[in-house]
This record gives C-alpha cells, structure tokens and sequence, in this order.
C-alpha cells in the first residue's frame, strides 16, 4: 500500500480515514503527517507507531497483552529446542519501510536475518519478521489489520497471525488476503517459518486464563 502524504488530507476525516484508526490514539504532537521516527523515540508514551508521519497509539489492552505473554512462553519454549532464531514482544519496534514503524504484538525472526548470530544496535530493528502476530482489540479497525498485514508481506514476512480473543479464532495468513480461520477446537502450527511447532488454541486460551463475562449496560 502506497503512503499518502497525510499533512495534505484536506480534513481530519479524511486523515483518520487514510490512517484507518480512531481519532483517540491518533497524537496531536507533533502535527500529524510531520512525525518523524525521532519524535517516536523521544515519545513517553511506550506503545506508539509512526504511520505516514503520523504517531498513532498502538491498541493492546492488558488481557491482549496476556495472551501474547502466553503465546511468547510457548515460542521460547519451541526455540530453545530448535534454536531457530529470536522472539519479541509488544515493544519490538520494528521499521517495515523508511519512515514508517510497527509494533507487532509478537514477531518471531529467523537466524538467516542476522549473520553469526549477532544482533544490531539501536531502538529500532530494520527487519520484518518472518512471523508477525497482531492481537486483535476492540479499538482495532478491519482497515488497520488490512494494512498490517500488506506492510508485514511486501517488507518479507511468510506468516501472520490475527488473533480474535472474544472468539478464539485465529486467521493465518500465508498472504496478505488469503487465510485459513482457525477455533479453539483446532491446533496452531508454525508451518514452513517454525517447523514442528503446535500449539492448541483451546490450550493458549486456557494458560492465559478466563476473562469474565462483559455486563451489557
């Protein structure tokens, strides 16, 4: 997907429109479509993306941040028997083109990324992993997904997985349009990025525990 330059978008609806989120994670400073990766840096708030010169809150609220601790877990415990490379959390900042930054909610990158197995300086990894993990959260739009998942592909991704916590499904992407829904009475697998890996659905909800019911107003 082609950037647009944001600081021309003639209205704020026009902005939040191109952007595909909602205008309360959206940062007024610095004005949005000047934000540079600088800015994100010097930022204070520790969970922010910079999309088209524009820093944008990342959605992830404490019950999606278990369950990628969860899922972390059992791709440690996968890697320390297959030493296939390195895993990241929520504040893995990442650059998937110049200018423009992500936060996957869990990214796994293979060893071939780094050779002899040295990893580079710096607050921001100039490499897509080869899995990229977004948890779904209610503030999350389908447009936002869309857009991830184009960005993680065209930047050498093999594998995406949108994780939907109040179904319990999982959709794995092996394109960016393309995927095969999962519940939570099938088995997650790493295919040809983590040969070997398996994880049940209905496990990885289990270890991060039952969230109570939401009470309708």
């Amino acid at each position: 997907m082609n950037a647009i330059p944001t600081q021309k978008a003639p209205t704020v609806g026009d902005l939040l429109k191109h952007l595909g989120v909602p205008a309360k994670r959206v940062l007024r400073e610095p004005q949005p479509g000047q934000a540079t990766e600088r800015d994100l840096l010097r930022c204070k708030r520790k969970l922010v993306e910079l999309i088209d010169g524009v820093l944008v809150e990342k959605a992830m609220g404490w019950y999606e941040s278990r369950l990628a601790a969860v899922l972390l877990f059992y791709l440690g415990f996968y890697n320390r028997e297959h030493e296939a490379g390195i895993v990241l959390g929520e504040q893995g900042l990442m650059r998937v083109r110049p200018g423009q930054l992500r936060m996957p909610d869990v990214a796994f990158y293979l060893w071939d990324h780094f050779p002899k197995r040295l990893l580079p300086r710096g607050q921001i990894l100039d490499v897509v992993p080869d899995l990229a993990v977004e948890i779904r959260s209610k503030d999350n739009t389908n447009k936002e997904m869309a857009r991830k998942r184009h960005e993680y592909f065209a930047g050498g991704a093999k594998l995406v997985w949108e994780v939907y916590p109040k179904k319990r499904s999982v959709f794995v992407f092996t394109t960016p349009d393309s995927a095969t829904i999962l519940d939570e009475e099938q088995t997650l697998d790493g295919g040809d990025v983590l040969p070997g890996f398996s994880l049940s659905i209905r496990e990885w909800f289990a270890e991060a525990g039952e969230r109570e019911q939401e009470r309708r107003r």
